[in-house]
């Protein structure tokens, strides 16, 4: 008999692997089970049968049992591994703490899931822009392959910290964190 994945089903395994700590989901590498109908907006909601989840502990154990692999986004366990959609980034970063400035600054961000990573060599910055607005969209890596897109306010408190520099010959507004420079706009791009 073949089961079909639900959310349930995910949750209690979760629930299970999570009793001993984070998921080792980079260790888990189960069949795949199929798509199930669960997708994250770009504003960080999860949707499971086009209805936000609206328990906050839930969509965290998700969070946790969260996997990349290419350009597709899984939910996996030890036994069973399925396909979600993701709008965007699977997180958003809701807030940023600095401690010191210029380059000896260190600027820790935290996602609307309670994941906590400190802009560093292992945790990156980028920024795309729109190719039709210009508009910025910023992000951090989180975790393996994982990004959180990063809140507009906190874009806006982020550009306040940041200064020119110049990378490879070429100036750049960015972002110093834990002693790298981060670049964001090229600086002849400002008006």
């Amino acid at each position: 008999m073949i089961v079909k994945p639900s959310a349930e089903g995910l949750a209690a395994s979760a629930q299970a692997a999570a009793k001993q700590g984070p998921p080792p989901v980079h260790l888990w590498n189960p069949p795949f089970c199929g798509d199930i109908d669960m997708r994250i907006a770009r504003d960080g909601t999860w949707f499971y049968l086009g209805t936000p989840i609206g328990r906050p502990g839930l969509v965290k154990l998700f969070s946790g049992i969260l996997k990349k692999e290419g350009d597709s986004y899984f939910l996996v366990t030890p036994v069973e591994k399925v396909g979600i959609t993701v709008d965007d980034a699977p997180f958003l970063a809701v807030d940023f703490d600095v401690a010191g400035n210029g380059p000896d600054q260190s600027v820790t961000f935290t996602t609307h899931v309670g994941d906590v990573v400190t802009a560093d060599a292992d945790h990156g910055l980028r920024v795309t822009r729109d190719p039709a607005t210009g508009e910025p969209a910023p992000y951090i890596h989180v975790r393996a392959g994982l990004e959180a897109l990063i809140d507009r306010k906190s874009f806006y408190r982020l550009v306040e910290l940041c200064v020119h520099h110049r990378v490879a010959g070429k100036d750049w507004f960015g972002l110093w964190s834990s002693g790298r420079f981060f670049p964001m706009i090229p600086s002849e791009d400002l008006p």
